[in-house]
């Protein structure tokens, strides 16, 4: 079996190619996944800042999304807050790739006003390292950050945690990272969705290498850290890369799969939310 450093540098192979750029970002990741952050993980977002946040930020909401990849989550975000007249002071995201770091700059150039823009910066940072990585980054002090963020939202990211065991020290700096009544947004790959399983579980492949993590394996880590469980639950039957037929084909098929096998769905759905 593999250790987490060698897995860790697969990770970076796979992570700093083109390939992982044509992946996330908007002109080459397919119609499925700007169809779910124009709908599904927008009603999501917008129920963690409508109902759930208990802070009051005067300035306006502060956010940040870890593991940002090619930035096309965090732009959208920014995006449909300002269409719901949401203020925010500040945005950052962070990945480990400097390659799509690279790439989320440019997907925020290419889709965000001048106004927007302003608010949002990325960095590379380290999952299993974010808080410590970001205050390097950034130039603030690790005190500075705590209780400095009003949002923070991870996706398809916080399995690599799990693989790596690093799963509870990035709840952690989450915790303190987050103001208190702050809410974290957790989407990942559900680990009973038949096709991940054949995809991922083959026999060539280190079984810590392609680990996906339960339902409730992802919420472990929030509980452990005094978090409140939100919501957690299994959803979403649109694939990120599906075409335009593809993507309607599995909108009209939602209502019935979610009515016989929602615990297979796509995705898994955990927010939590710092104690006030």
């Amino acid at each position: 079996m593999e250790t987490s450093g060698q897995i860790y540098e697969k990770f970076v192979d796979e992570y700093t190619s083109e390939d992982a750029v044509r992946k996330y970002t908007t002109g080459t990741a397919g119609h499925g996944i700007t169809y779910l952050l124009n709908n599904d993980y927008a009603r999501i977002y917008l129920n963690a800042v409508n109902f759930y946040l208990r802070t009051s930020a005067s300035e306006g909401l502060r956010l940040l999304e870890f593991g940002c990849g090619g930035g096309m989550n965090i732009t959208r975000l920014l995006s449909l807050l300002e269409q719901q007249e949401v203020r925010v002071a500040s945005a950052y995201g962070t990945d480990f790739s400097p390659r799509l770091v690279q790439a989320a700059e440019q997907e925020a150039n290419a889709f965000l006003s001048p106004h927007l823009k302003g608010k949002l910066s990325f960095h590379v940072a380290r999952n299993e390292q974010l808080l410590q990585d970001l205050s390097s980054e950034i130039g603030r002090r690790v005190e500075d950050l705590a209780g400095y963020f009003d949002l923070i939202v991870g996706v398809n990211t916080f399995r690599y945690c799990h693989r790596l065991g690093k799963e509870v020290g990035c709840a952690a700096d989450i915790y303190r990272l987050l103001r208190p009544g702050g809410v974290c947004v957790i989407i990942d790959m559900n680990n009973r969705f038949p096709a991940f399983r054949s995809k991922l579980k083959g026999l060539d492949k280190d079984p810590v290498e392609c680990y996906l993590p339960s339902l409730e394996e992802y919420a472990l880590p929030f509980k452990t850290e005094r978090f409140e469980i939100i919501q957690q639950e299994n959803f979403c039957w649109i694939p990120h890369s599906a075409g335009r037929s593809l993507t309607l084909c599995c909108r009209l098929m939602s209502p019935f799969l979610n009515l016989v096998a929602r615990s297979r769905a796509m995705r898994s759905l955990v927010v939590a939310r710092k104690p006030a």
